[in-house]
């Protein structure tokens, strides 16, 4: 798959300006489509999808703070959710016209707060594998993962592996898409050694997360779009009753089978339902 064309936006967090990269896909003047990627992945995880996609939006893929080419934040506590939403403020506002919003994980719950703000330009919302809820065992098990995070490897082989691992419940993927994808997650060190592309340092407020239930059911409510819910068939992280309750609410949804958290949309039904999502009603 070709490299895609790479652009950044500058945003103001804390008195002090940094750079946020993003990815585009497609022709400009097509429809928006930004995808927001999980807590330790980049915007590079949507290539299979945008290369599905791009006919007919201009997909936009960010790598958020301390991930992918983006800045390195300097103060490891800034690392949080309203951080992340000021950064895709700037790019929202350079795009300056109604978007899609696809948003896994992390991603989703920025996704959920824009959606939920006055004033907001995202038209669609696609949530994968995240919801208004998250139960504590998933906050639980993602604390543990990120304190046990291995950091460097000694080459991509052992990079490959780990990923394999770690990201089992992306789903059924091919050697192929398991070695792309540990192909976007490195940077190289000296000496041939190989990173994780994101800041360690994304993991400290995490290892002081308490862990309770999270409730945005509040941001829900203030939600009025079409919203698709997705769903790893045995995610622990978005639990079925809170997928029904969002489907009772007005929500579509789809079950990824064979996936946990969180689907890794790299399959064709999943992006062909994704794109009939999307696309509906604007032919």
């Amino acid at each position: 798959m070709p490299e895609p064309p790479q652009s950044a936006v500058r945003y103001l967090l804390d008195g002090a300006y940094y750079r946020m990269s993003y990815s585009e896909f497609g022709n400009p003047d097509l429809p928006p489509l930004v995808c927001v990627h999980g807590l330790t992945r980049n915007g590079r995880d949507f290539d299979a999808l945008a290369m599905g996609l791009l006919d007919r939006f201009h997909v936009i893929c960010p790598d958020l703070p301390g991930r992918g080419g983006s800045d390195w934040l300097p103060d490891a506590r800034l690392y949080d959710v309203p951080s992340y939403i000021q950064a895709l403020s700037h790019l929202l506002a350079r795009i300056g016209r109604p978007v899609m919003f696809l948003g896994t994980s992390l991603g989703g719950i920025c996704g959920l707060s824009i959606a939920a703000s006055l004033g907001h330009q995202i038209e669609r919302l696609v949530l994968n594998d995240v919801g208004p809820m998250i139960p504590a065992a998933a906050i639980r098990h993602i604390r543990d993962y990120m304190v046990a995070a291995r950091p460097e490897f000694p080459d991509m082989l052992a990079m490959e592996a780990y990923i394999r691992q770690v990201h089992a419940p992306f789903g059924n993927l091919t050697d192929r898409q398991w070695e792309y994808l540990a192909r976007i997650s490195a940077r190289e060190l000296p000496g041939g050694r190989v990173a994780l592309h994101y800041d360690p340092g994304i993991a400290k407020p995490i290892r002081s997360f308490y862990a309770v239930d999270v409730d945005m059911w509040s941001w829900w409510r203030k939600i009025h779009i079409p919203v698709l819910a997705i769903r790893g068939e045995h995610s622990e992280l978005l639990l079925p009753q809170t997928l029904e309750r969002m489907e009772k609410a007005g929500a579509n949804s789809l079950v990824v089978k064979d996936a946990g958290h969180a689907p890794a949309l790299m399959d064709s039904p999943t992006i062909r339902a994704i794109r009939g999502f999307l696309t509906a009603e604007l032919a």
